[in-house]
């Protein structure tokens, strides 16, 4: 059964409304993705066909909500949240998490400019480990046109000190600064890597020396549909990372499992 720990519920934008997020799409050859949105009933098949059996999705939070309900056992939402009133987020999270069945917190720092220690997120932080709740974030550079010094992984390792029941689910590889992010999440028994964003063919070779030894309890499979395709990814797993069935196992399913407590 794979899990894939990173999709994204993307809104319709039209052209020129969002070309910081734009630059992203493009670059993957995806655009046309960007400006239509994210349909989830195709989503769901094309799990199907690779053998996806869960997503896990964060976007508009009321759509991630329906999907979920549309598909259930299939789709599990994540909070998306936004900082700039504190107390709505820590509100809704709870919503979300109580009534709707979400399993995670999800922050995108470089959205709001402001890196994952500081003081605004942490009411959120709390309120998920109270919840038992994941929090999973971007790090790393940023695709869209936006400054990509949030991303940078000592700021997590400040945070899984000052919330150690709290597990940290770390997205996109922290590429340029992965080995960065290899230290931290070695460091702190609550911290995780996500492949979200990455094509197996350019997973760096100190990351897969990661995700083959020391870092096999550690990695999770996630894509970040629909910027990358399952019909390339699988492929390239198979191609370019030579994983034995034990590693593959922890890295397509049983992290997932652990970290976000599914």
């Amino acid at each position: 059964m794979i899990i894939d720990a990173w999709t994204q519920h993307i809104s319709p934008t039209p052209p020129g409304v969002n070309p910081q997020g734009e630059n992203v799409f493009r670059n993957y050859g995806m655009l046309d993705v960007f400006h239509h949105g994210t349909d989830v009933a195709r989503m769901v098949e094309a799990m199907d066909r690779h053998g996806v059996r869960v997503a896990l999705m964060a976007g508009d939070n009321e759509a991630v909500a329906r999907a979920q309900r549309a598909h259930p056992g299939r789709i599990f939402g994540q909070y998306h949240a936004s900082p700039s009133d504190i107390m709505r987020a820590v509100r809704e999270l709870e919503h979300y998490v109580w009534d709707c069945g979400f399993v995670a917190l999800r922050i995108e720092p470089f959205l709001w400019r402001k890196a994952p220690t500081d003081r605004a997120y942490y009411a959120l932080y709390a309120k998920a480990a109270e919840l038992d709740v994941a929090f999973q974030a971007q790090v790393g550079h940023t695709g869209p046109l936006l400054p990509s010094e949030t991303g940078r992984p000592t700021y997590i390792d400040e945070v899984a000190l000052d919330f150690p029941e709290l597990r940290i689910v770390c997205g996109h590889i922290g590429w340029p600064w992965h080995d960065e992010m290899i230290a931290v999440a070695w460091k702190h028994p609550n911290v995780f890597i996500d492949t979200s964003a990455h094509y197996p063919k350019h997973y760096p070779p100190t990351f897969v020396h990661f995700l083959k030894s020391f870092g096999k309890d550690k990695v999770l499979f996630a894509t970040d549909w629909p910027v990358t395709r399952y019909d390339r990814i699988f492929p390239e797993i198979d191609e370019h990372l030579g994983l034995d069935d034990e590693v593959k196992r922890k890295f397509m399913h049983e992290n997932a499992l652990r970290a976000f407590r599914l």
